[in-house]
């Protein structure tokens, strides 16, 4: 049996492909791998995980506040706190490769297991990749993009480029779903239906645009 520790979280985002990844991981292997999720405590992936039916460890990491906060002052022990407790996570659980998909906690965890020698991966969503992936990019063996030009953050030979992962039926739509979504939002199946999606600093450019 392979063991693997999915970690990422703090938005819908992180979360999701994560579980995307491990449905794909049950489908292909069945009964001949463990899953085991990591979080970080207080954030949304420790209520939503459990609920779709997947174990979940939390850790007490947090981000750094981008103005003056006290709350930045406890975050170095906050990180220290959570790569030991990655690390005994990691050693009990008896983990063969650790993927991580962003947020707070998947930089302790992959950090704590490329130093024990155990293979990890990236998942990264974004066009723009954030400074803890393109730091724990340097010990990865492989990092899954969804757009072109991530070389320009990660060494192009370790880049794949695969799109970023969804879930069940969302990744094979068929025409009751689309039926069903017309019907859902009321919308005329006889014209054109355009989805915009986007999130974080995107946002605000793609509704300027629609505008």
């Amino acid at each position: 049996m392979k063991r693997v520790i999915l970690s990422g979280g703090g938005t819908g985002g992180h979360i999701y492909p994560a579980v995307a990844v491990a449905e794909a991981l049950q489908r292909r292997c069945g009964d001949g791998v463990e899953l085991l999720f990591v979080g970080a405590e207080g954030k949304m992936e420790m209520e939503k995980i459990p609920t779709l039916g997947y174990r979940i460890v939390g850790l007490p990491t947090a981000g750094l506040q981008r103005r003056f906060a006290l709350s930045n002052l406890a975050l170095p022990f906050k990180v220290l706190k959570s790569v030991g407790r990655a690390r005994r996570t990691i050693r009990e659980f008896g983990a063969d490769v650790v993927v991580g998909f962003g947020g707070y906690a998947s930089g302790p965890v992959l950090w704590a297991a490329q130093r024990s020698g155990i293979p990890t991966l990236i998942q990264e969503q974004n066009s723009y990749a954030g400074l803890t992936n393109k730091i724990l990019a340097r010990g990865a063996r492989r990092i899954c993009v969804a757009y072109d030009g991530m070389e320009r953050f990660f060494p192009a030979e370790r880049i794949v480029h695969t799109g970023n992962p969804l879930r069940g039926r969302f990744a094979v739509p068929t025409e009751a779903d689309r039926l069903e979504g017309l019907a859902a939002f009321g919308l005329d199946a006889a014209r054109p239906t355009v989805l915009v999606v986007g999130g974080s600093l995107g946002c605000r450019t793609l509704n300027e645009t629609m505008k």
